[in-house]
């Protein structure tokens, strides 16, 4: 973990935020209010009970507003802003750490900040995505999009190979797939904290998953 900045990472991504233009800001608050209005309404009535019209008048927004903000229904589930600050506090480690430790300390900084600030939000998205096919399919698509994106080009960086490598390409469908699994376990059992069974499941990848 890196030691020159002593700022949580919630308060980086919160100050982050706080930096946008007025109209960014105003469109970040109502993307989060209509995600909240999504997942109280799929909590009451059912993921597929629930219409883009039911939650856009929860939200006091249009069908047409809902969807400037989200794609799709699915995408009220899974949507964050998580990323962009995984990859600031990754860019922020030790240059001699390898890509897999430095996320290992990337995510024992960020996970623990992010389940103080939205553990039930976090629960109930993740519930959703392993129990609603849609949502899983949508979740697996924006993360070949987003995240595996943003980690293949964090791990290009560290290491100074290209973004294309197949082998950093095959890194990081690794880690997601580790980060899948360790997810769905902590939903079966979520008295193990999920950023201690995240952590043991890629330290076991670090060792080349002996058996």
């Amino acid at each position: 973990m890196s030691t020159s900045n002593p700022e949580h990472p919630i308060d980086r991504l919160q100050d982050r935020l706080s930096r946008l233009p007025l109209r960014e800001r105003k469109k970040l608050r109502t993307r989060r209010a209509v995600q909240a209005h999504a997942l109280r309404l799929f909590g009451e009535q059912g993921y597929d009970a629930t219409t883009v019209e039911q939650i856009a008048a929860a939200a006091e927004i249009s069908p047409s507003t809902f969807f400037r903000y989200f794609p799709t229904k699915e995408d009220v589930v899974i949507t964050d802003e998580y990323d962009p600050i995984m990859a600031e506090v990754f860019r922020d480690q030790p240059a001699d750490l390898p890509p897999l430790e430095a996320l290992r300390a990337t995510l024992r900084e960020i996970l623990p900040q992010m389940f103080d600030e939205d553990l039930e939000v976090i629960r109930t998205r993740m519930r959703l995505a392993a129990e609603i096919p849609a949502v899983r399919a949508r979740m697996f698509e924006s993360m070949s999009k987003g995240t595996h994106a943003v980690l293949t080009e964090l791990v290009s960086e560290r290491t100074g190979r290209r973004r294309g490598d197949p082998a950093v390409e095959a890194f990081c469908w690794a880690v997601l797939g580790v980060l899948q699994g360790a997810i769905y376990r902590w939903l079966d059992a979520p008295g193990n904290g999920l950023a201690d069974v995240i952590d043991h499941d890629l330290e076991f990848l670090s060792r080349g998953c002996p058996l």
